[in-house]
């Protein structure tokens, strides 16, 4: 591994500018713990007592010290709606301050934070808790993202589910899932680190409130993937966001990407972004 903690083998697709990392080392990773779950109080990662924690992963995909493991709430069967807005608040200033110490880190470029809920997306601990990866680089996604000057979507019309002082969430326009979110702070903020007290206080009411309606989408929980937008190491600005998606398309039924879609990067899906955002707002207590 090099020195610098990065990939150990990191190549790229001299075509297509593709970058795959090469982590053998994951491969005799466990799939499920052996005995009981690691991330309960009193498990191999949390022996003590704790509301929310974040620590190194001993699987790490990028080198020693990039890569980290963030647990919600020792509530084995919680959900992140669950957490109430003060849970949920609490996260959102742990990914903050893990994303101010990775990013701080020598040649570190660009932090995300993630999480795969469900074994349909490849979750293999059922226990809430999302993962932060540091990377030497920044993402080809990401780079493009604050390059093209993204920003909220100011009318999302029919696509919109929740309007609130300091925070939007609405379905994307040109969705690859069948149910593709976006959850943006009202005000421009480039990271998790700069928004404001009352900026993260509404991020978080706005999480609850959308992860709620999403578990009632198809009345079973929906497995997902969420990740946070944030602007490369030297960017003063740019709007942060947090992106959710599902390949659910009706319940149980995943919607699976073909052969045509990742040759040509060109993406065909079944379901209307409207009717998604429709449903959600119909699903307001």
């Amino acid at each position: 591994m090099p020195p610098d903690g990065s990939s150990a083998d990191r190549r790229v697709d001299p075509h297509l500018g593709i970058v795959v990392h090469v982590v053998a080392s994951r491969q005799s990773r466990p799939n499920l713990p052996a005995d009981g779950c690691p991330f309960c109080v009193g498990g191999l990662e949390a022996p003590e007592p704790y509301l929310a924690k974040s620590f190194p992963n001993r699987w790490p995909a990028l080198g020693e010290g990039r890569c980290e493991v963030v647990l919600y709430t020792p509530d084995h069967d919680a959900t992140f709606h669950s957490l109430g807005a003060e849970g949920v608040r609490r996260v959102i200033d742990l990914w903050a301050s893990r994303t101010e110490a990775l990013a701080s880190l020598e040649g570190v470029e660009c932090v995300l934070v993630f999480e795969n809920r469900g074994a349909e997306v490849g979750a293999t601990i059922p226990h809430p808790h999302g993962q932060i990866y540091a990377y030497d680089s920044v993402p080809s996604r990401i780079a493009r993202r604050f390059a093209a000057g993204w920003t909220p979507d100011d009318d999302p019309g029919a696509r919109s589910v929740i309007k609130v002082p300091g925070a939007v969430a609405y379905a994307q326009d040109a969705s690859v899932f069948p149910v593709s979110l976006i959850v943006a702070p009202a005000g421009r903020a480039p990271d998790l680190n700069s928004l404001g007290e009352s900026d993260r206080d509404a991020l978080a009411g706005v999480l609850v409130d959308l992860f709620d309606r999403l578990d009632r989408l198809y009345d079973e929980p929906l497995p997902y993937m969420m990740w946070v937008n944030q602007a490369p190491r030297g960017a003063v600005d740019g709007w942060m966001s947090i992106e959710i998606v599902s390949p659910w398309r009706a319940r149980g039924v995943a919607r699976y990407i073909a052969a045509a879609e990742v040759a040509g990067e060109e993406y065909f899906n079944p379901v209307d972004p409207a009717d998604v955002a429709g449903r959600l707002r119909d699903l307001a207590k």
